[in-house]
């Protein structure tokens, strides 16, 4: 039966962070900790109640188990990043990398293996939220600039210290998702599925 498990300081004002695990003790841990953190945490034990709890409440990022009773956590990865931009950090009991591999390109922002330290973990949620407000922040201004180059978002015109650089669309479109993307790794999928579109067989 779904769980959901709500912190008692639920305050519009902080981030909203949502857990989506299966094991009961690590649920209250983290919504305990990271609550602790001044995050507004919500807990839920599988998919069907993450989309009932993200119907009522938007997240700002979501961390999502792999292995998940009904549907897993890459199929709903998937799901997540379809509906929306919210960060995702997904958490495993495997290591291996084509598991990491995998995760990041279905979308998810970063990745952890179990065991981890919780402190490992607000780390990783504060680098993962603060690449997230740069990008939504460059959105808004219209302008991204990095270093020497700065790339208008309206008028789709690069300029490198000052002069302007011509490109084709695709070279545009790949320099932007690069740009707008700092610190994050964007795998070859990432790119193919952003840049030219959902790509069969990439």
């Amino acid at each position: 039966r779904s769980a959901i498990l709500y912190s008692t300081d639920m305050e519009s004002d902080k981030e909203h962070i949502l857990v989506v695990d299966d094991y009961p003790g690590l649920r209250e841990l983290l919504q305990q900790y990271l609550s602790e953190q001044g995050y507004e945490v919500a807990a839920v034990n599988d998919g069907s109640a993450m989309e009932q709890h993200l119907a009522q409440q938007p997240a700002d990022l979501v961390i999502l188990d792999l292995m998940l009773p009904g549907e897993e956590g890459l199929t709903l990865a998937r799901k997540l990043r379809a509906q929306g931009t919210q960060p995702i950090i997904m958490l495993s009991a495997r290591g291996e990398d084509i598991d990491r591999i995998i995760g990041l390109e279905v979308g998810a922002d970063d990745y952890l293996a179990k065991p981890f330290n919780p402190r490992e973990l607000l780390a990783r949620i504060r680098a993962v939220l603060r690449r997230s407000a740069y990008k939504d922040a460059k959105s808004v201004l219209g302008v991204i600039h990095v270093y020497d180059l700065t790339i208008d978002l309206v008028n789709r015109r690069v300029r490198l210290s000052g002069d302007e650089v011509h490109l084709t669309p695709k070279e545009y479109e790949l320099l932007k998702s690069l740009a707008s993307n700092p610190g994050r790794v964007l795998t070859f999928r990432m790119l193919l599925d952003e840049v030219w579109g959902q790509v069969d067989g990439a």
